[in-house]
C-alpha cells in the first residue's frame, strides 16, 4: 500500500454562538483526505477525517510540515504487517523533527492526519470505525450502542426570551435525555436562573451538566460551584484554565459534585499531571480528552493508559468531540459516552442524516468507516476536496 497524496481543506464552521470566552463565528476546521493506491468498485480507497470542532484549520502545519515528511516516507517503513498503513507509524512520521513538549495547534494537526488512516482502514476491511478501534486495541465488550447528551445552551447574540427553553425541548423531541449548557459568559445569579429556566425543562439536575470553558478564577469557581451545589448537576466543566491543576484540586475540595475538565489537554504527560495534581476523584469526576485534538487515537489510548495505571475507569471518559469520529472512538474503546451538538457547528458537527437518538442513546450504524458518507452537508466538502 502507498499513500499517492494527502489533501487539506479549510471549512468554516456556521455557527454565531458564544461560550463564556469565544465565540466560534470565525472558527474554522481542516478537511483531511488520504488518497492510496488501493482501489475498489474502481475507485481509490480515501481516508476522510477532519481536526475536532472549536478550533481552527491547521492547514500551514499539515501541509509545510507534515504532509512533505508522509510523503517522503517509504511506503514499506509507514505499514502494519497486514500491509495497511499503520496508525501510530504515520503519527510518528508526521512529528519527525517536532521538540518534546509544546502540546498545541500541531496536536490538533496530527490529529486529522492520524484518524484518516483509521477510516482508510475500516473501509479497507468492509467495516465501521468503532469495531476496527475495538479489535485492535482489545476491547472484548464492544457494543454499538452509545450514550449521548445534547451540548448546546450557548450564548446568542439579541438572545430572545424563551428560546433556551425551547432549545432544549427541541433536544428532548430528538431523544436526548441528558444536556449540557455554558455558564461563566454572564454573571453569577444570571447563570442561575439560566440554569433554573433549563432545569424547568429536562426536570432533575443530574440531567444537566454546565460548562464555564475555563473562565473563572478560583474565587470565582468557588462562588460557582457552592450556588450550583444544590441543584445536583450531571457535572461542572471546566471552571478554570485547563492547565491550572492547583485551581482544579482546590475546588475539588469545596464541590462535591462531579467536576469535569481534560478536553484541551491534548498529550498523555498533561494527563498523567492531571490524574497526579488537579485533585481528581475516583468513580466521581470525568475527563474529557478528545482524540481529534490530541495526535489521534493513539495518543488517547496513552492517555486511558495513564488514567488506569492510576485507578480511574475509562467509563468516566466523555471525549469532547460533538461528531461522528467521537461516537466510533467512545463505542470502540468502551468509554462513558459521547456528547452531540444537534444543530450547532455544522457541516462537523452532529451525526448522519438518519441517525436517531432513543433515550439517549444511538446505535452506530454499518457504514463503514466513520460513516462520513451517511451526512450529506459534510459529504459535499469532501466530495469537492477529492474531486
Amino acid at each position: 500500500m502507498k499513500i499517492t497524496k494527502i489533501l487539506e481543506k479549510s471549512v468554516s464552521l456556521n455557527s454565531n454562538v458564544s461560550n463564556s470566552l469565544i465565540n466560534f463565528s470565525t472558527h474554522t476546521v481542516s478537511l483531511i483526505a488520504l488518497v492510496t493506491d488501493q482501489v475498489r468498485n474502481g475507485r481509490p480507497v480515501i481516508g476522510l477525517s477532519f481536526n475536532s470542532i472549536g478550533r481552527y484549520a491547521q492547514s500551514g502545519i499539515i501541509e509545510k510540515r507534515m504532509v512533505p515528511r508522509l510523503l517522503a516516507a517509504k511506503p514499506d517503513s509507514l505499514l502494519q504487517d497486514n500491509g495497511q498503513l499503520s496508525a501510530d507509524k504515520v503519527l510518528e512520521c508526521a512529528m519527525q523533527n517536532e521538540k518534546p513538549g509544546g502540546h498545541g495547534d500541531r496536536a490538533h494537526a496530527a490529529s486529522g492526519l492520524e484518524l484518516a488512516v483509521w477510516d482508510l482502514n475500516a473501509k479497507l476491511n468492509d467495516e465501521p470505525a468503532s469495531v476496527l478501534f475495538a479489535r485492535h486495541f482489545g476491547n472484548k465488550n464492544y457494543s454499538p450502542k452509545v450514550s449521548v447528551y445534547a451540548a448546546g445552551g450557548y450564548y446568542y447574540p439579541g438572545e430572545q426570551a424563551g428560546r433556551l427553553e425551547k432549545e432544549l425541548s427541541t433536544y428532548q423531541n430528538l431523544g436526548f435525555n441528558r444536556f449540557k449548557m455554558k455558564i461563566g459568559g454572564a454573571t453569577l445569579v444570571e447563570d442561575v436562573k439560566r440554569i433554573e429556566r433549563v432545569l424547568s425543562v429536562v426536570g432533575a439536575g443530574n440531567k444537566l451538566a454546565v460548562d464555564a470553558n475555563g473562565r473563572l478564577n478560583l474565587e470565582q469557581a468557588i462562588a460557582y460551584g457552592r450556588a450550583l451545589q444544590p441543584y445536583q448537576l450531571m457535572w461542572y466543566e471546566e471552571a478554570g484554565d485547563p492547565l491550572d491543576f492547583e485551581l482544579n484540586s482546590l475546588l475539588a475540595k469545596e464541590y462535591k459534585g462531579a467536576l469535569a475538565t481534560g478536553e484541551n489537554l491534548f498529550s498523555h504527560q498533561d494527563v498523567k499531571n492531571l490524574a497526579l495534581f488537579g485533585g481528581a476523584r475516583i468513580d466521581l469526576d470525568i475527563f474529557q480528552m478528545d482524540p481529534g485534538l490530541c495526535y489521534g487515537v493513539t495518543e488517547y489510548v496513552r492517555m486511558l493508559v495513564e488514567l488506569e495505571s492510576r485507578g480511574f475507569d475509562r467509563k468516566f471518559c466523555y471525549p469532547h468531540s460533538g461528531q461522528l469520529m467521537g461516537l466510533h472512538a467512545v463505542a470502540g474503546l468502551g468509554l462513558g459516552g459521547c456528547e452531540v451538538y444537534p444543530g450547532v457547528f455544522e457541516p462537523i458537527g452532529g451525526l448522519g442524516d438518519q441517525t436517531t437518538i432513543d433515550d439517549g442513546v444511538v446505535t452506530i450504524s454499518g457504514a463503514a468507516g466513520f460513516g462520513f458518507e451517511e451526512k450529506s452537508n459534510l459529504m459535499a466538502h469532501f466530495a469537492a476536496l477529492t474531486e
